[in-house]
């Protein structure tokens, strides 16, 4: 495992080297659980592939799940996963082809892409990012403008408050405070959303990501304040079933939820429930193939599938991959507001025109981690 300071969180990728020389690369930030304890589950993991056949992918995913199935998902699900990705790399590579390729080739030549953490990036982490301080509303509005002229046919945004402290009100993790009402959010959202409309002029429609902030009689109220905005989808975070159901059944516009689930088991009772419109997959937390296998049983539910996306451009390829991948892929998640070197990390960058990513070409996942770089921007793991 790599580890690099990407400002306000590490960026961690996994490395395979085999003995002919092929590398394989995969992305398993983990920006807000235990990193460290990510890369001790790989250490731990790796004398159960270090010695194989890296071809056999899904016999490795096996053998690594059974190793760990009494401790399933969370860090271990994600150490799994990268392992997974940088095997499908590395295979991938060594055939000469796009890692879509083992999947059934491409249904589709490009994605559609919303701008994500639209405002939230300009209020926490401003400085590390070197774009202007959401220091008022009147910013949001010239913030929904840019959205706009840079071709992007939505954005997505957190519970934002701009001023001379800009804050991001994230109780559910410990942010903001803890005590927040549903009624103070629904209240700074509206105001949020309104200077966003006044940018955009109704051009790029919004997503609202409340992520664990509130409870399910919360997230409704929330939901039907913030009707009046056309929104292409709200994004909430439950882990229980009928209560994802249940917002989902009461909100006024569709409902996007899955971001931390794992596996097709942990996504089918919310599938079975009708609990989400839109299922938010992470495919560098599941691994591409697991991905892939989440999507098929979305499918069968007739609910379109969105990558859970905010990580560095390797971890975008993947994404773009993925949604190439499969049948019902909705929207790709990317953050244009990041640290200014981060196109410097890796051998490519994503190719978005007119609101869609191209879909990449080149062997594995088309672009390679530049180990240089990530050196120069050392995680001080304090």
């Amino acid at each position: 495992t790599l580890f690099c300071d990407a400002g306000w969180r590490p960026w961690i990728f996994l490395k395979a080297t085999t003995d002919e020389g092929l590398v394989g690369w995969a992305e398993i930030t983990d920006s807000h659980g235990s990193p460290r304890g990510l890369a001790g589950i790989v250490e731990d993991l790796a004398p159960v592939v270090v010695g194989k056949d890296p071809r056999a992918t899904e016999r490795i995913y096996w053998e690594l799940y059974r190793h760990t199935r009494q401790s399933p998902g969370s860090v271990i699900a994600k150490a799994i996963a990268g392992v997974e990705n940088a095997l499908l790399d590395v295979k991938a590579k060594a055939l000469g082809i796009p890692v879509y390729e083992l999947f059934g080739g491409p249904t589709r030549d490009a994605i559609p892409v919303y701008w994500s953490h639209c405002g939230t990036t300009r209020a926490r982490a401003w400085e590390v990012t070197g774009t202007p301080k959401l220091a008022s509303y009147d910013d949001v509005a010239a913030l929904g403008r840019e959205v706009v002229e840079r071709g992007f046919p939505a954005f997505k945004t957190n519970v934002v408050v701009p001023g001379d402290e800009p804050q991001v009100l994230m109780p559910g993790f410990g942010e903001g405070g803890g005590t927040i009402q549903a009624e103070e959010i629904a209240d700074a959202l509206v105001r949020l959303l309104e200077a966003f409309r006044e940018g955009t002029g109704g051009s790029a429609r919004p997503i609202v990501d409340l992520n664990f902030n509130l409870e399910p009689e919360g997230l409704v109220r929330v939901a039907r304040a913030i009707e009046p905005f056309d929104l292409l989808w709200l994004e909430v975070d439950l882990f229980d079933a009928g209560a994802l159901a249940h917002v989902r059944h009461v909100a006024p516009m569709p409902v996007c939820s899955g971001e931390n689930l794992y596996g097709s088991r942990g996504f089918r009772p919310m599938l079975e429930a009708s609990g989400m419109d839109v299922a938010s997959v992470d495919v560098i937390w599941n691994g591409f193939h697991q991905a892939k296998k989440i999507a098929d049983l979305a499918e069968t539910f007739e609910v379109n599938c969105a990558p859970h996306n905010y990580y560095s451009h390797l971890a975008t390829f993947i994404a773009a991959q993925w949604c190439a991948a499969i049948p019902n892929a909705r929207i790709l998640e990317f953050d244009v507001d990041d640290v200014p070197w981060r196109d410097e990390l890796v051998t490519g960058v994503p190719s978005i025109t007119d609101g869609e990513i191209a879909v990449p070409g080149g062997p594995g996942w088309g672009v390679e981690v530049r180990e240089e770089v990530l050196r120069e921007h050392p995680w001080l793991r304090e």
